[in-house]
């Protein structure tokens, strides 16, 4: 490269900085003004590439850090204090960080309900992929106080989440497309959930099975290189203890197969029983008629009576899955009530029987009294304990050679398909975590069979089928998909003509000749909506004369089939336009009229996008 080259390159960057320091609307920072002068240099693919880089290490960063706060608590809690006086954190703990969650939220967040998955596949549907930028560290404060102080819930959504919105307000502050910023918004989430586990192969399906349901995409490179940029921290910072990361096993052989197919049924139902439990918690706290604080308070006792009965049930819990995966059941009950009991082997089978299904009561009243965490670790918790239930019970029912340790790591996939929906994120994550690649073929059996019992059961997640109905988030319909990113306010047409409920016809006749229109919406005093009158309405008398002053618009004005609002989303237009069977409609809100909405400015708007989405960059 020539001096003269280089000369050139530094006074282009110069010259970048003194326009934007003078343009710009805000004072940027030394290395926002870098990332904005490589924007401007790059092309597109190289510049998300590096978007992908960055995105990725910072949401692999804050997963990183909130894993390790979490597990140092966790860790003090459990081994460093004798049983009798863990009680005593069992009791105090979960309460506190309930309650601590809900003050926070209140206070500080003003009130922000809407948290987890179901959060960011309703702003990828309704709000463009923006992601408030509270979201970047709102979900990790929270869900370190509920799940470090014992909360039965998971880390993993609340990080999904905080990644997902770092990559949203990076393509927000680097004026990036709504296609680009959704990319980047999967590629914060798939960094997370690869930190997490130390699992980029999971993460990626992750983001392609749940996050970009009904988004096609082409652009790959990005999710790959953030999932490495997650994994690569977490493989660094993170110790032995502190990763999903289980080292024994037993090889695969096709003769325990019909234990696996058992398991894989075992696991679908559980995972059914796992859902509806969620829902009937989740409508009992909405529905209870009081405040926050009380529903947190009342949440807070439930949780810890239930980690005092049953102390596994304390945090995440992975520790108790790996102590069953290595063989250690017996040491789970000398930190529980049952060590002044007999060891007997049927005890252990009561004591994880009865962990499985408390389990589910105990994250859900977590995260619905108030505290913050997600469904991803308490089912990977609950299939572990289930596997653990299943192989005891068979080993007490005489039967040989069973694969207890493959069929704890197993369960936790065949659980995690069946909750969250999501099959190949749940066979891949196990498989990484295990390094168990030769148990593929029991992985795929459990978790296939247990998803397929759950599609059966709801062909749609249960977590995000209201919003689903009410087309509040994607679905694997493309078409309602392109509608929903369709927004009412960009399409009602304002510029109509009015007239008052008192007019003439003479009146009428003179707006009708002023206009362009086919409908005319008639207003009353106080300037209220009332009515239409149409050109079909008028034209056998608008060239009588003789009536222009003795009949009044009153007369012959009549009711729309059919109005809608601005509250509407344009699935639901489309619904009321195939129903009344009409080419305009009347948009009201408050019973002011607010304008007009066709099928043709619908159409026009899904030929632009669809023309849109299609084209590959």
């Amino acid at each position: 490269m020539s001096q003269f080259t280089r000369i050139r390159k530094y006074h282009s960057f110069f010259r970048f900085k003194r326009d934007f320091e003078q343009y710009s609307m805000r004072k940027a920072r030394s290395y926002e003004l870098i990332i904005h002068w490589l924007h401007s240099k790059l092309n597109r693919n190289q510049f998300l590439l590096l978007s992908g880089i960055l995105v990725g290490c910072a949401a692999g960063l804050a997963g990183v850090i909130l894993k390790t706060l979490v597990h140092y608590i966790h860790y003090v809690i459990t081994y460093k204090v004798h049983f009798s006086t863990q009680v005593i954190f069992y009791i105090v703990f979960p309460f506190l960080g309930i309650v601590l969650t809900t003050l926070m939220v209140v206070l500080f967040f003003k009130g922000q309900s809407r948290k987890g998955i179901p959060a960011i596949l309703h702003e990828i549907a309704l709000n463009s992929s923006f992601i408030p930028p509270v979201k970047m560290y709102s979900q990790v404060l929270q869900s370190a106080i509920t799940v470090g102080l014992g909360g039965s819930a998971g880390l993993e959504s609340p990080i999904a989440v905080t990644g997902a919105a770092l990559g949203s307000n990076y393509a927000r502050t680097y004026h990036l497309g709504y296609k680009e910023r959704t990319l980047l918004l999967a590629a914060g989430a798939t960094a997370g959930i690869a930190a997490a586990f130390n699992a980029p192969i999971a993460g990626m399906m992750f983001a392609f099975e749940i996050l970009l349901t009904g988004v096609v995409f082409s652009d790959f490179m990005p999710l790959i290189v953030a999932a490495v940029c997650g994994s690569l921290l977490s493989k660094i910072i993170l110790q032995e203890e502190v990763l999903f990361h289980f080292e024994s096993r037993m090889p695969f052989n096709y003769h325990n197969l019909p234990f696996y197919i058992a398991l894989g049924l075992l696991c679908g139902l559980y995972a059914r029983y796992f859902v509806v439990l969620s829902q009937k918690v989740e409508h009992f706290f909405k529905h209870l008629q009081w405040n926050a604080l009380h529903k947190a308070m009342l949440g807070g006792v439930l949780v810890s009576a239930l980690c005092v009965m049953m102390p596994p049930l304390f945090g995440e819990g992975y520790s108790s899955v790996k102590a069953l995966a290595g063989g250690s059941g017996e040491e789970i009950l000398q930190n529980s009530f049952f060590r002044y009991l007999p060891l007997q082997s049927w005890m252990i089978l009561v004591f994880t029987g009865c962990v499985c299904l408390l389990k589910a009561f105990a994250t859900s009243i977590t995260i619905q009294s108030g505290g913050n965490g997600g469904n991803f670790a308490p089912s990977l918790f609950a299939g572990g304990f289930l596997g653990y239930f299943f192989a005891i019970l068979c080993s007490q029912l005489g039967i040989d050679d069973v694969p207890v340790t493959n069929l704890v790591i197993v369960g936790m996939a065949g659980v995690m398909a069946g909750v969250m929906y999501a099959p190949l994120t749940a066979i891949f994550l196990i498989a990484e975590s295990s390094s168990g690649y030769d148990l593929f073929i029991p992985l795929m059996i459990v978790a296939t069979i247990s998803y397929l019992i759950a599609k059966w059961f709801s062909p749609i997640s249960p977590e995000i089928k209201e919003l689903a109905k009410e087309g509040k988030v994607f679905t694997r319909e493309h078409d309602k998909n392109i509608l929903l990113l369709m927004k009412m306010n960009d399409l009602v047409e304002t510029d109509v003509q009015q007239i008052s409920i008192d007019a003439s016809l003479r009146q009428l006749i003179d707006v009708v000749k002023e206009g362009n229109r086919n409908i005319i919406a008639v207003m009353d005093q106080q300037q209220l909506f009332q009515g239409i009158v149409t050109l079909d309405d008028i034209r056998p008398i608008m060239f009588n004369p003789e009536l222009y002053d003795s009949i009044t618009v009153k007369k012959l004005m009549k009711a729309p089939p059919a109005v809608v609002s601005l509250k509407n989303n344009i699935n639901q237009v489309i619904k009321i336009f195939d129903e009344v069977n009409v080419w305009t409609l009347p948009v009201v809100q408050d019973k002011k009229l607010v304008g007009f909405i066709s099928k043709s400015s619908i159409l026009n708007k899904y030929r632009l996008l669809l023309q849109e989405y299609s084209n590959a960059e």
